[in-house]
């Protein structure tokens, strides 16, 4: 049964192995990749992992043009399935193709429910922190997680720079 847990340099072994089942380079929805991030090295992982626990902690101020995020890892025992990343607010760019949620499932696990368990699990959570609606977008084109948007109540407003913004009503 999978479940939703906060990164851990624990599963280092298995991220390494869903990141090359994705290949090495390729974007990562709701993973929060940077490009000055290393991945392979114990250390760089852990460095990696920190910052995503950081990202979280609104005491600490975010990094400029960024704003606090809760990521959350899919996982089934000690297996990566993919991971969900919920922002806290919006930016400029988040507010035109970004959104408040981000999420990627691993390429072996797709068309299990997944990223509609993931989204359902990552709600009260957006509810949690006093949001009452999340924007979250899509590729034009990309049926699948439009399905799952849309499934989650998303409502589609518009398509902008070739994404579809769906908004989701949440309450307590």
């Amino acid at each position: 049964m999978p479940q939703l847990i906060k990164p851990t340099t624990r599963l280092h072994r298995a991220w390494l192995e869903a990141r090359d089942e994705w290949g090495r380079g390729v974007h990562q929805d709701g993973a929060g990749f940077r490009s000055a991030d290393e991945y392979d090295s114990p250390e760089g992982f852990a460095a990696w992992v920190a910052r995503l626990h950081a990202e979280e902690d609104v005491t600490r101020p975010p990094d400029p043009d960024w704003v606090h995020c809760t990521y959350r890892w899919m996982v089934e025992g000690d297996r990566m399935l993919g991971a969900i990343a919920l922002r806290h607010e919006l930016n400029d760019l988040l507010f035109t193709i970004g959104g408040h949620i981000g999420y990627g499932v691993r390429p072996s696990e797709r068309r299990r429910g997944l990223a509609s368990w993931a989204l359902g699990e990552i709600l009260p959570i957006a509810c949690g922190l006093g949001l009452d609606r999340v924007l979250i977008t899509c590729d034009v084109g990309n049926e699948g997680s439009a399905r799952t948007i849309r499934k989650a109540g998303g409502v589609l407003e518009d398509v902008r720079e070739g994404k579809q913004r769906y908004w989701i009503a949440i309450s307590g």
